[in-house]
């Protein structure tokens, strides 16, 4: 297999950011950091184009109830370390006063069920990005995706919740934005801004929704580097791995990679 080069890579990444804000005249970019690998990766390479094009890069701290005191303080480094506009918002309350008026019959969901947990975290994901597009909008902004191929392949995302305007490492495996950040920490970033991700880097990733304990938990998986390889052995010959959670997760969530579907017209017509 062939080494990545992953300074290659970075210079890739942002050189095609520049030349997309550039185009567009977009004149910030929002940035919402959960205190895991993806969102301060996303934020590593943000940083450097916002300060060459002297733009914002907007980054924020969203926290909503069940977010865990180390993904927070995470969140917090990340956004300060890459940020040029950085807070922390806490929207527990206005989610809480929301949700009598979005979840019909909430006095008789049974809350310890993994399917109101699911639909609840949607909701939450749903109302930070309405925070994010926000920001974007005052500011003549974008709002930056931080979802990887990993997860894109899994449906390991909220539909209308997660997915921003442009994914700088969408088609990046989990392992190698792993390696990525580690290389950014390496060779580039200052002792602040290694320390942010190095913490995200060693931290047990999980989607901050309080579903489970950690992503591999809901993936029935050890390591993302397992999950890929499953991933990866599964395309080259789908006769492989049919049984085990990974692949049953892929299959079950392909509607989500074809959302919206929309009927073609020749079945409308025919």
């Amino acid at each position: 297999m062939t080494e990545i080069n992953y300074k290659k890579a970075v210079e890739n990444i942002r050189n095609h950011l520049k030349k997309y804000l550039t185009a567009h005249k977009l004149q910030a970019m929002v940035l919402g950091v959960s205190g895991g690998i993806d969102s301060a990766l996303t934020a590593a390479l943000a940083h450097k184009v916002a300060i060459d094009l002297n733009i914002p890069l907007i980054t924020r701290s969203i926290t909503i109830e069940s977010n865990k005191q180390d993904e927070i303080e995470r969140s917090i480094k990340v956004g300060k370390a890459f940020g040029t506009d950085f807070r922390h918002v806490d929207l527990t309350e206005a989610y809480r006063l929301l949700q009598p008026y979005i979840v019909e019959d909430l006095d008789k969901e049974d809350k310890t069920s993994v399917n109101f947990k699911i639909r609840m975290g949607n909701i939450k994901a749903r109302m930070r990005m309405i925070y994010l597009y926000d920001l974007a909008a005052k500011n003549r902004g974008i709002v930056l995706s931080t979802d990887n191929y990993t997860e894109l392949l899994l449906g390991f995302w909220t539909l209308h919740g997660d997915v921003g305007d442009l994914g700088m490492i969408q088609n990046l495996w989990k392992t190698e934005v792993y390696e990525m950040a580690k290389f950014i920490a390496e060779t580039e970033a200052n002792p602040q801004q290694a320390q942010a991700l190095w913490d995200c880097i060693n931290a047990t990733p999980t989607d901050g929704l309080g579903i489970t304990n950690s992503d591999l938990e809901q993936l029935g998986a050890t390591s993302y580097s397992e999950v890929d390889k499953i991933l990866k052995e599964y395309f080259a010959d789908t006769s492989k791995h049919n049984d085990h959670p990974v692949i049953q997760r892929h299959l079950a969530s392909q509607y989500k990679r074809n959302n919206p579907y929309n009927f073609p017209r020749e079945i409308i017509f025919s």
